[in-house]
């Protein structure tokens, strides 16, 4: 397994170690329990299934343990799914650790805090200069190493600040281009506007999402800690709640979560800088793991599409 499961295909023998990333029990049709267990390496991620399973077995293959793992890659349904054959759990004299199988963002913590951080520099507007530093400093540890969702697209760690990061870079582009959007507000809305996955989701490993999550979800998280923001650091302002909706409105429509569509130019901006970045990172990782001329595997969140590499674009 040279360079990970994701670019293993169909037919293609794999044997390595990798990290229980979920394990989730069922029943078969034959009444007998299994596991379902999605397995990640540095690569990327696939599901298989341990049939006929033992009560030892929930214990031990569970969510955040280290695991070896000998099988077959099969299409089931348009995607790959690993066939077990044999699966055991690490030891010492196997001298790997979770962190030598975690995929991780392609730019670093400090490289990415270091851009986010001149962005805010060049905030004018001292208000949303304010309300934007002092929540990503309450929240840096987080934001710098949580993924931005559990799957679909940057769900790896850093993935929150790496999917920040290529917005913010969006954003100038476009911004040069249309000189009258209010960069201040639309830079200070990227940051913030995922920022509430910090406590939405429940770390960069195994994530799953938090009662808060649940109950309330990232939107109405982060328009809560903006008002909390303004009323500690004494700003008042119309800047306040124009934040606030651009955070509320930033899915786009009601169907896709947001509780307001966007009815500020730079709200909409945001939008489609959000939607197309999420897209070209699942499209990418897609598409990386396909020869030319072949498909990739159906992705559910772009209506189910598999989508074809040109034999073309690689000569």
């Amino acid at each position: 397994m040279e360079k990970g499961i994701a670019y293993l295909g169909v037919g293609d023998i794999m044997e390595g170690f990798m990290y229980i990333k979920s394990s989730t029990k069922g029943i078969a049709s034959n009444g007998k329990p299994f596991l379902s267990l999605v397995l990640s390496d540095k690569s990327g991620e696939i599901e298989g299934k341990l049939w006929d399973i033992t009560e030892e077995y929930e214990s031990i293959y569970i969510a955040e343990k280290t695991v070896k793992v000998q099988g077959e890659i099969q299409n089931y349904r348009g995607r790959n799914q690993l066939k077990i054959r044999q699966i055991r759990p690490t030891n010492e004299k196997d001298l790997v650790s979770m962190a030598d199988l975690i995929q991780t963002a392609p730019l670093s913590p400090e490289d990415m805090a270091s851009t986010i951080n001149q962005f805010i520099f060049e905030m004018r507007n001292p208000k949303i200069q304010r309300i934007t530093r002092f929540l990503l400093k309450k929240y840096q540890q987080e934001f710098f190493t949580f993924p931005a969702a559990t799957k679909n697209h940057h769900e790896f760690m850093s993935g929150l600040a790496y999917h920040v990061v290529s917005m913010l870079n969006l954003a100038k582009a476009i911004a040069n281009l249309y000189p009258k959007l209010d960069r201040d507000l639309l830079y200070s809305g990227i940051i913030l506007h995922d920022l509430g996955k910090v406590i939405e989701l429940s770390g960069p490993i195994s994530t799953s999402y938090t009662v808060e999550g649940n109950l309330l979800g990232h939107i109405t998280i982060m328009v809560n800690e903006i008002g909390k923001a303004a009323e500690e650091l004494d700003i008042k302002g119309e800047e306040v709640m124009v934040l606030q909706h651009l955070v509320l409105s930033h899915h786009g429509k009601a169907e896709w979560g947001s509780p307001k569509p966007p009815l500020i130019k730079e709200a909409e901006i945001l939008h489609y800088i959000d939607n197309i970045d999420a897209k070209i990172n699942m499209l990418d990782r897609a598409l990386d793991k396909v020869k030319p001329g072949e498909y990739t595997e159906r992705i559910f969140a772009l209506d189910n599409r598999a989508f074809y590499k040109p034999v073309f674009q690689d000569e």
